[in-house]
């Protein structure tokens, strides 16, 4: 594995866009394990921890949908999915459920190729911490969650931005600037709202944050060491 950049699993029932992607992909130094169906795909990933799946949506039995539906909370392995012509709106109920990017047929090797480095340089900055826990708290961004005295709360993806930064940087104060930069907003009052929200989850009593901290006059800091 040392000499491939990532392990790849192609999950099409067609066996010629198998065959091509997977010669083409090991052509480019990719390791590569194929899969017939979801069902077979499932069987896979219980197995092997693979870098990246590339997913076509249209398949006898379950379709692509279905399997993101069931193994997207089990693994953290990212997703490009197949589509063909016509399959607008599954590209998008794709994208909301867990894909993390897509690819029309017919496509160009090289465009493939492009996404998927792409993917996997992103994938290679997360020598990030994403699960932490302190006191009776814990903060999974793999699952999205935060637990706290053992009840779960489910934090979304501005949150999950926000909480990723704050937990890499312990002690670092973020100003509202920051923040909306990483979260493409410019609104000072939806951060404070985001921010309450977050230490509702977070702290035992929001009113009073011992972990999620206010720096007057320069913005916001986690403390958790």
């Amino acid at each position: 594995m040392d000499n491939f950049i990532a392990h790849i699993l192609v999950v099409d029932d067609d066996d010629g866009i198998r065959s091509l992607v997977k010669k083409y992909l090991n052509e480019n130094n990719f390791l590569i394990s194929t899969a017939n169906s979801a069902e077979d795909a499932a069987e896979k990933i219980k197995i092997v921890k693979f870098d990246l799946i590339i997913l076509d949506i249209m398949m006898p039995g379950k379709n692509g949908l279905e399997f993101i539906q069931e193994n997207k909370k089990k693994i953290d392995t990212p997703i490009i999915l197949l589509t063909a012509k016509g399959e607008a709106n599954e590209r998008v109920v794709g994208l909301e459920i867990g894909a993390d990017d897509y690819l029309p047929k017919p496509f160009e090797p090289k465009e493939l190729i492009l996404r998927i480095q792409n993917i996997i340089s992103k994938t290679k900055k997360n020598d990030l911490k994403r699960v932490i826990e302190f006191k009776n708290i814990k903060i999974d961004l793999n699952k999205n969650l935060i637990i706290k005295n053992d009840l779960e709360y489910k934090i979304n993806n501005t949150e999950k931005i926000i909480l990723e930064k704050m937990i890499n940087n312990p002690g670092k104060t973020f100003t509202r600037e920051d923040i909306g930069l990483q979260i493409d907003s410019d609104k000072e009052r939806s951060i404070d709202v985001i921010i309450t929200r977050l230490r509702k989850k977070i702290e035992i009593d929001p009113k009073n944050p011992k972990f999620l901290q206010t720096i007057r006059g320069s913005g916001y800091v986690l403390w958790i060491e």
